[in-house]
């Protein structure tokens, strides 16, 4: 076989099989690309709670934009330190123009605004997007339990084993979505929750497109 013939075959078969690669690997990306979409849990309640720099921020306010909430308190001895610095980690993985993030205190009589701006200091929140809310008990009930279904219960003086283990609170991130619907609950403490949440922001914002 002529040599230049051998090598135009050679030349051709291997373009067929890069073409037939790219087909697949653009099948393959368009698989991963269809996100199942996430379930509506429930509608979350207007609210009007004030965050570490005095502004009010309500339901309408975080209108039209994906949040993620926790409820935590600044006194808390451990697990609301580990939600915090996953929470911190969610605010450098997220796209800095999309998402909010939301920590509602437990115990609003000590954390108070100047209380609150303090932690949010202490632990990097980039105060732009990252609130933290003191108000009346009421309305923190309002949010936290009514709306986002996490427990918050204030420990009796005998069931505390430490002096500041003042409140047994749920250690889930919820969701929310533009609307103001609850789309999932995760794991606040792991570390390993992170990648989960940062897929199912991805599938809120291919949704919102």
């Amino acid at each position: 076989m002529n040599s230049n013939l051998k090598r135009l075959q050679i030349f051709v078969w291997g373009f067929l099989l890069l073409v037939i690669l790219v087909i697949v690997g653009a099948f393959i990306r368009s698989k991963l690309d269809a996100r199942e979409p996430l379930l509506i849990y429930g509608q979350v309640a207007n609210f009007s709670l004030t965050n570490q720099n005095s502004e009010t921020i309500s339901l309408d306010k975080l209108r039209g934009q994906i949040w993620i909430a926790d409820v935590i308190f600044t006194r808390c001895p451990l697990q609301c330190i580990r939600m915090t610095k996953r929470m911190r980690e969610l605010q450098e993985a997220l796209p800095h123009d999309s998402i909010k993030l939301i920590s509602a205190t437990a115990d609003p009589e000590f954390d108070t605004t100047g209380v609150l701006k303090n932690y949010a200091n202490k632990y990097g929140a980039d105060q732009a997007r990252w609130s933290f809310l003191t108000g009346s008990r009421s309305e923190i009930n309002r949010l936290v339990v009514e709306s986002l279904k996490l427990v918050v219960y204030e420990k009796k003086p005998e069931e505390r084993e430490v002096p500041a283990d003042l409140f047994l609170h749920s250690t889930k991130f919820v969701l929310i979505d533009p609307q103001g619907r609850i789309r999932g609950w995760f794991d606040g403490e792991n570390p390993a929750s992170k990648p989960e949440i940062a897929r199912a922001v991805k599938t809120l914002l291919h949704e919102t497109k």
